[in-house]
């Protein structure tokens, strides 16, 4: 009679172990899963839509940024976001600039009149923003031209119909006050009231070069959760001209 040789006891205990690491693999993924929800429900992104205008018509009288909210499911305040616009222009000029906030008194992005009046762009009107409280923004009489520190990028809070907004500075005339379009169409002056390391609300959103943009380029502009890291508005936009 031949024996019968069984393998059985030898294949059981490899089963087992395949059975165990598949156990243990399974039980990671789910725990992994969990935390990886609780974490990502505790700094859920808020949904927003935007509508975005950028023009250069060559002046600061027909030029401006803006960027408006359209809706929102919650108010998001602008301390929580980051804007960064990035660009190359036709004639190979490129640029990118993020903007955060708020900042500290004299620590403004952007410049007015001999640095008399600062402020932090971009400027926040319409609904969302909190109102003048009879004082100025700085110590002393209110000036003219000013923002209320409510206005400031990092102060305010984006609901529907808010709008973030920036223009150049300067003056359409062949003076020596200097500024954007003066002398010259889209060329920057600079006299006795803005200088070469001047900063408008154009420069502190677009960059230095921003006068060279032209109707047809493209600038992007993304706007980004801070808590969440997540990109809540990317979009391209196309600069317009003169109408």
């Amino acid at each position: 009679m031949k024996r019968q040789i069984q393998f059985d006891e030898a294949v059981s205990p490899v089963i087992g172990v395949m059975l165990m690491l598949v156990v243990t693999i399974i039980i990671a993924a789910v725990v992994s899963g969990f935390a990886g929800g609780l974490m990502g429900g505790s700094e859920k992104a808020p949904a927003a839509s935007f509508k975005t205008v950028i023009k250069n018509g060559g002046g600061w009288g027909n030029s401006m940024f803006d960027i408006r909210v359209l809706a929102t499911d919650q108010g998001i305040p602008t301390k929580d976001i980051k804007i960064v616009t990035s660009w190359k222009s036709k004639d190979g000029y490129s640029n990118t600039t993020t903007i955060t906030g708020p900042v500290s008194a004299g620590a403004e992005n952007t410049w007015t009149d001999n640095g008399a009046r600062r402020y932090h762009g971009p400027i926040g009107h319409g609904e969302g923003i909190p109102r003048p409280d009879g004082t100025s923004e700085y110590t002393g009489a209110p000036m003219a031209g000013t923002y209320w520190p409510g206005q400031h990028f990092g102060n305010y809070t984006l609901v529907a119909g808010t709008s973030m907004h920036s223009s150049p500075g300067g003056g359409m005339t062949t003076g020596t006050s200097g500024g954007y379009g003066n002398p010259t169409l889209y060329q920057y002056g600079y006299g006795t009231s803005f200088s070469a390391t001047d900063n408008d609300a154009m420069m502190a959103v677009l960059g230095w070069d921003w006068f060279h943009l032209r109707a047809g380029d493209v600038v992007n502009v993304k706007i980004i959760h801070l808590p969440s890291q997540k990109v809540i508005y990317d979009e391209g936009i196309v600069v317009e001209g003169t109408a």
